[in-house]
């Protein structure tokens, strides 16, 4: 019952933020892949659309969907723009895990650690993958929960109908 009750406040969250086309919160403290201490105001891209991912390393999904969205991901930027932001959610345990995680898989994403949560919680994510579209003024405009393959074709249409 909790699990349920928690469900539906998440997604009643959610819901506030999309009707209220949130932006991004600009204060919380993550950590770059190389351990320096970043706001969440460096996710941006000069008014182009951003998308955020949120992952882990064991979350084989979410490394599915970064590894299939590499292979597309360039003609995507030269497309539409667009950067994508990879923010992990591995705590202090496996956060050492991350950077060479990424370099391995060559993921050309900029990678942020979200080692406490707050950005992850400040966002209503509550399960792994977490995919955010923002707009060029760092709205959120759209998100999913979950990945399946072929996926990384709806948030690419998502963008495409973005700056139509």
């Amino acid at each position: 019952m909790r699990k349920i009750l928690f469900a539906i406040v998440s997604l009643m969250f959610v819901g506030s933020l999309m009707a209220q086309n949130a932006k991004l919160p600009q204060n919380i403290t993550l950590k770059s892949i190389d351990g320096q201490n970043v706001q969440s105001s460096v996710i941006q891209n000069n008014g182009k659309p951003v998308i955020i991912s949120f992952w882990a390393t064991w979350c084989k999904p979410c490394n599915r969907e970064l590894n299939n969205i590499k292979e597309v991901y360039e003609e995507w930027q030269q497309e539409t723009g667009v950067k994508i932001v990879a923010i992990s959610v591995d705590d202090a345990r496996s956060a050492a895990r991350v950077k060479p995680h990424a370099e391995g898989n060559d993921w050309p994403y900029e990678i942020y650690l979200d080692q406490n949560s707050d950005l992850k919680r400040a966002m209503g994510v509550v399960n792994v993958p977490h995919t955010f579209i923002l707009n060029g003024e760092g709205e959120i405009v759209w998100q999913h929960t979950g990945y399946q393959d072929g996926g990384e074709e709806e948030v690419i249409e998502q963008v495409r109908h973005l700056l139509k």
